[in-house]
């Protein structure tokens, strides 16, 4: 069965259903959220335009006073770091113009050098390894990951600086990820998708020392190792001959395993013992072991150390919050860390001199209260490039001296002792001036729920409120994933909110998110899908019970699977909700799952259930908003990627289709150039505009839905 075919099947399943009660009856409170419909109202004329690559539906024209209002904000930029090269310079990725593209600083606050002109932002830029050929030093070159349109397939382009030329390395259709340069600089090592568009094989590559003439071959790709499901590369040995490979099954489970670089054999570093344990990350140790980090035998993910002969230390005892990510230096004698403290990151470092003893963690000083965007040692290993976004200033980089204890060459005192932490980029926020833009509070609110202990489950949000006294419209947002976390990074969205429009923004990390441990993480997964939805009303009756908010105007708004959380809100708590906003959201479960790209179906498959399970497949059809569509009563505003492969267009276009059949107005906007989110500057200025339009609409007005 085609796409299109299995889309008007379930357009038609819903039509049957519209007035079933379904999984709505089991939920307390039901009455509040509205009698069904009776009888849907005639269908609306559809008015369609089209706006560059936008394709819109019933979206007005943006006023000219508004788009000029929301320049400021929509002008900030930021910064993210790619990596660091043997000169100690940084490589960003940042825009100036429609798409993100690479740059390189050479120092604090130095200029940007733009080295890329490319349609189509990029997504990954590895500096190859410096090395001497003819006794120079070659140019930087760089080994790139592109895509086209937001397709998320993935192309590895081969830059050289000595011409400013790029060469396709891969074959133009697979997707392609996690590409790393060997320590030598000879080669790289890949996963793609070519053999069957579904698993993850191993390749290694050959890169010539120069860019050589565009019509002259390249070196063929060596499959090194297929692979069943998804795989990544994440360390080379030192020695060129072995590879750190990750198998992901989702975020709950994953292996890491040691791969010969010649041969493809392979061998587990961790093996799966009687409970299933995540790795988020490894790295090769100096002592030819592994760090890992990983939730095995915690509830938070921890750094570990994993011997050559498979004895697993932990470096960490009963810590309170879990490791986001680590680097090492480039002699691995120093690792640093971040540790995501209730949303917020906290780097430190750590000595490796004895590698399988618990070890004290420095916290790296200067840093600006956010969250991390990256983490990169240059070369002297005494020095850190962080990249950091606090919520009142765009992500950018921080470069911090972290001086071993014991030096081996004492340096002459300085007469003016160097700054420990420095600011090398300085992202603009279109003139706004950062003291005026408003940081959120962190609260907990109680849920509908208690643990096995008894005691009442609470809800992380992050709330941001207008200046004044209220009461305040609001707007929940929801984060996507589900396996994501709603944290403290600047967004100009938010603030525009915040500030224009005088509304109150409520972030929640409802149960499933990722940070809070495993059991967290656990609480929404097969049928326990909608306790999650019932979170956000829990949230509902917190607001209900602040003076400075109003009930009467609440609004959703989320993306991916924030926009399955905004139907389904809309769907059970529509009476108390004026307006929602889906960003390529799910609207049924089981034409995602089997619609969404097979090299990822597996994993969605061991969050959300098998929909080729029957009972699965019932549970999943009843526990989907677009079964329940004539419920949805308040204003919605769809947007949607063409050519997104994680939730596909379909899933837009049959709630669009299905709310309209039920005799509810619908905006509807298409991009035809992107996939699972924005990434052109005018696309997302339009979205933009659109959502602070639709808000002004049906949000804030007085009047009646």
């Amino acid at each position: 069965m085609t796409p299109r075919h299995r889309t008007t099947t379930l357009l038609n399943q819903a039509a049957k259903s519209l007035l079933l009660s379904g999984v709505l009856a089991t939920w307390p409170g039901l009455a509040s959220a509205g009698p069904a419909a009776t009888k849907p109202a005639p269908a609306a004329a559809v008015e369609t335009r089209t706006q560059g690559n936008l394709v819109l539906q019933n979206v007005p024209q943006t006023p000219a006073a508004l788009a000029e209002r929301m320049r400021q904000y929509q002008n900030a930029r930021a910064v993210r770091l790619l990596d660091v090269d043997a000169t100690g310079a940084l490589y960003i990725a940042t825009r100036f113009g429609e798409t993100n593209q690479v740059h390189r600083v050479s120092g604090p606050l130095q200029m940007r050098e733009q080295l890329t002109f490319l349609d189509e932002p990029v997504a990954s830029a590895k500096v190859r390894p410096a090395f001497v050929w003819q006794g120079k030093t070659l140019p930087a070159q760089l080994l790139m990951g592109v895509d086209r349109g937001g397709s998320e397939f993935w192309q590895l382009l081969w830059w050289d600086a000595a011409t400013g030329q790029q060469r396709l390395l891969t074959d133009g259709k697979s997707r392609h990820e996690s590409a790393h340069w060997s320590p030598d600089g000879q080669r790289i090592a890949y996963v793609g998708t070519a053999r069957n568009g579904k698993d993850f094989d191993l390749y290694v590559q050959e890169v010539p020392r120069q860019m050589p003439a565009v019509d002259a071959p390249l070196p063929a790709p060596k499959l090194l190792r297929e692979n069943n499901g998804s795989w990544q590369v994440l360390d080379w040995s030192d020695d060129g001959k072995h590879l750190l490979v990750k198998r992901f099954y989702s975020i709950e489970q994953s292996e890491v395993w040691t791969v010969d670089a010649q041969t493809g054999d392979a061998w587990q570093n961790l093996p799966v013992g009687k409970a299933t344990h995540a790795i988020s990350d490894a790295l090769f140790a100096p002592d030819g072991g592994v760090y890992a980090v990983t939730d095995r035998d915690s509830d938070v993910r921890r750094l570990v150390h994993v011997s050559k002969d498979g004895v697993e230390t932990p470096l960490q005892q009963n810590p309170r919050w879990g490791v986001e990510t680590i680097a090492l230096s480039a002699d691995r004698k120093r690792l640093a860390l971040s540790i995501n403290e209730d949303g917020y990151s906290r780097v430190y470092t750590w000595q490796t001199s004895a590698p399988n003893q618990p070890g004290k963690l420095e916290p790296v000083q200067g840093l600006p209260d956010g969250m991390l965007a990256g983490l990169a040692w240059r070369k002297d290993g005494e020095t850190l490039a962080v990249n950091v976004s606090a919520a009142t200033s765009p992500a950018d980089i921080w470069v911090a001296a972290v001086p071993s204890r014991v030096r081996q060459t004492p340096r002459p005192a300085a007469k003016t002792p160097a700054p420990t932490t420095q600011r090398w980029t300085r992202s603009e926020i279109g003139g706004l001036s950062e003291e005026s833009l408003r940081s959120p509070q962190l609260i907990r609110y109680p849920t509908f729920d208690k643990d096995d202990r008894g005691i009442q489950r609470t809800v992380p949000a992050f709330v941001y409120k207008p200046r004044g006294k209220g009461p305040f419209p609001y707007i929940i947002q929801i984060h996507g994933g589900p396996e994501a976390q709603a944290r403290p990074w600047f967004d100009p969205t938010i603030q525009f909110w915040v500030q224009e429009l005088g509304v109150a923004v409520l972030i929640p990390n409802v149960r499933g998110s990722d940070g809070y441990g495993k059991a967290w993480l656990a609480l929404d997964n097969g049928k326990l899908r909608e306790n999650s939805v019932k979170d956000i009303g829990a949230l509902l009756d917190w607001a209900n019970r602040q003076p400075d908010l109003d009930s009467k105007r609440a609004a959703v708004y989320g993306g991916s699977y924030g926009g399955y959380m905004v139907l389904a809100s809309l769907v059970h708590y529509g009476a108390r909700l004026k307006a929602g906003v889906d960003v390529v959201g799910i609207s049924n479960f089981v034409s995602f799952l089997e619609n969404t790209q097979a090299y990822r179906r597996d994993n969605r498959r061991a969050e959300y259930g098998d929909e080729r399970d029957p009972a699965m497949r019932d549970f999943l059809q009843a526990a989907s908003p677009l079964t329940h569509v004539a419920r949805i009563r308040s204003r919605l505003f769809v947007v949607q990627g063409a050519n997104d492969p994680r939730v596909p267009q379909s899933e837009a276009e049959q709630v669009v289709a299905a709310v309209r059949a039920a005799g509810q107005p619908v905006w509807y906007m298409l991009a035809k150039d992107e996939g699972h989110g924005f990434q052109k500057k005018a696309n997302r200025d339009a979205m933009g505009q659109a959502v602070v339009l639709f808000w002004q609409t049906h949000l804030l007005q007085e009047e009646a839905k």
